[in-house]
């Protein structure tokens, strides 16, 4: 089990089950759930309820297996490269964190596999965008790095844009307006599950915030109210997946209908997540 901070909060995790049916968005179980629940608790002093979960998440795993292995906890997540018959280079398994060595893996191979003159990787070192010295005070702001500057301008030249999107939730619209400028950002959950981590630092918080930002990009994209319903009841649909209990969902739910809930659940605990 582990429990890693993360932007102010403690992701808890991680289970590990075969799968037969691979989904777009894999749910976490409930046996999953109680499982990680049941296992935190030995290490805290006041037991977790699943009203503690601010979120909770599933994820997929490329594996490779190798032989006759049937534990899927026992098989290896580095990478591994194939070539067929035919010459075609395919590379499988690996993991986020490793992406820089897996892509000089794969070009190395390729450049053999095609007589190509071979050239020294140059990646190992090279400081990708926004990479920076300078301390940044703002915790929402530092992920962005050298443009951390730039996201303050925006809030700085439009006061308004300065406003926190929920009080739960470390970001402001100025966030939402760079995510669409800078970042291509074109939906509700582009801007909440993937330029900010908004979805997994607080679900019930993120579905509060999404009309919201879905003004804010509304009006970045000059869209009309009608694509600002609808972005965001298919933010919910996807949202309501990281909400734990039965009763959040469904509030979510509710919210997706683009009824406003009489209120959710209150409570809010430690826990940001589960894998």
């Amino acid at each position: 089990l582990f429990a890693v901070p993360w932007h102010d909060h403690v992701v808890i995790g991680t289970t590990d089950l075969a799968v037969d049916d691979i989904a777009l968005e894999p749910v976490a179980t409930e046996e999953e759930i109680e499982f990680i629940l049941t296992s935190i608790a030995k290490y805290l002093h006041k037991r977790p309820g699943r009203g503690d979960v601010l979120s909770v998440y599933a994820g997929l795993r490329p594996l490779v297996k190798v032989g006759d292995v049937r534990s899927t906890a026992a098989l290896s997540r580095d990478h591994t490269i194939l070539i067929s018959n035919s010459g075609l280079l395919t590379i499988a398994g690996g993991k986020w964190t490793t992406y820089r060595k897996m892509a000089q893996d794969t070009v190395d191979q390729a450049e053999t596999l095609a007589g190509l003159d071979e050239r020294p990787c140059r990646t190992s070192h090279l400081q990708i965008h926004g990479w920076t010295r300078q301390h940044i005070n703002e915790p929402n702001l530092r992920v962005y790095g050298a443009d951390a500057v730039a996201v303050r301008a925006i809030a700085n030249d439009e006061p308004a844009r300065a406003k926190k999107l929920h009080p739960e939730l470390p970001y402001v619209e100025a966030e939402v307006v760079w995510a669409v400028r800078e970042e291509m950002a074109r939906t509700v959950e582009d801007v909440l599950s993937r330029r900010t981590r908004a979805l997994l630092l607080g679900a019930r918080a993120s579905i509060e915030c999404a009309p919201c930002v879905a003004r804010v990009v509304a009006a970045e994209l000059g869209r009309d109210e009608n694509w600002e319903r609808q972005a965001v009841e298919e933010y919910c649909k996807v949202a309501r997946n990281y909400v734990v209990s039965d009763e959040a969902n469904a509030w979510a739910s509710t919210w997706s209908a683009g009824v406003p809930p009489a209120g959710g659940p209150e409570a809010r605990g430690p826990i940001s997540g589960a894998e």
